[in-house]
């Protein structure tokens, strides 16, 4: 088996006045199954254009990303939209949950969008939600639940549909120190315990220290790629 998401050569230009901004410079990497990798480096150093090119956010100007051994681009916009939806889980700084929608009711959101029925959806929801410690507020909408608890939702949300990849940009960035290091646990313990393989775009140093590899960007390409230690 191959690795669950490889990117080749990734270039990614942007035109600014006259001139040309190169925000992702053919950048290379593979990530494997179970796998909890971090993205590091200052801002503008390119890491965020990186993660939404992995995530078909955004086309790359050249270069290729394979999810589970299918090619994002260079497909139809359709081909694509499932692609991300059946292989890709997504947790972001603002939470980017539905205000009119109970907390089951977002985290159903992906399994319906895949054609699920109504039950199996809220079946998987209920079951993910308790994955999160979250099944006695299944009825909340977020306006309700405290930031911790609206990531722990959005975590619930992107694990649903047990996606090869979840990206996460910033997950911990609207969150005080506490609540971000039990934010950071719970992502530790789905990837130990579900193997779940997280690419993480962060500038917390905690999150780094715990991932099992961290990238480290600079001007538009990796710099480093360090694997963490596997002593305990």
């Amino acid at each position: 088996m191959g690795p669950v998401m490889k990117a080749s050569q990734l270039w990614k230009i942007y035109p600014s006045g006259e001139s040309t901004i190169q925000a992702v410079k053919g950048v290379s990497l593979e990530v494997e199954v179970g796998e909890m990798v971090a993205i590091m480096g200052p801002s503008g150093c390119g890491k965020t254009t990186l993660l939404n090119i992995l995530s078909g956010i955004d086309e790359p100007h050249s270069g290729e990303v394979m999810v589970k051994e299918q090619p994002l681009f260079g497909i139809s916009d359709d081909a694509r939209t499932r692609m991300r939806a059946e292989h890709l889980g997504f947790i972001f700084q603002d939470f980017n949950l539905l205000p009119v929608l109970s907390a089951v009711e977002n985290v159903e959101l992906p399994m319906l969008l895949l054609g699920h029925s109504a039950s199996e959806s809220r079946s998987s929801a209920l079951e993910a939600l308790a994955s999160v410690g979250l099944e006695d507020r299944a009825e909340h909408r977020p306006a309700e639940l405290s930031g911790g608890q609206q990531q722990r939702v959005a975590v619930a949300r992107a694990l649903v549909h047990n996606p090869a990849v979840i990206l996460c940009d910033e997950p911990t960035g609207n969150l005080d120190s506490a609540t971000s290091f039990e934010v950071l646990e719970l992502l530790l313990h789905l990837n130990k315990e579900r193997k779940t393989t997280f690419l993480i775009v962060t500038h917390d140093p905690v999150i780094a220290q715990n991932c099992s590899r961290t990238l480290q960007m600079s001007d538009g390409v990796i710099i480093e790629d360090q694997k963490a230690s596997q002593e305990e």
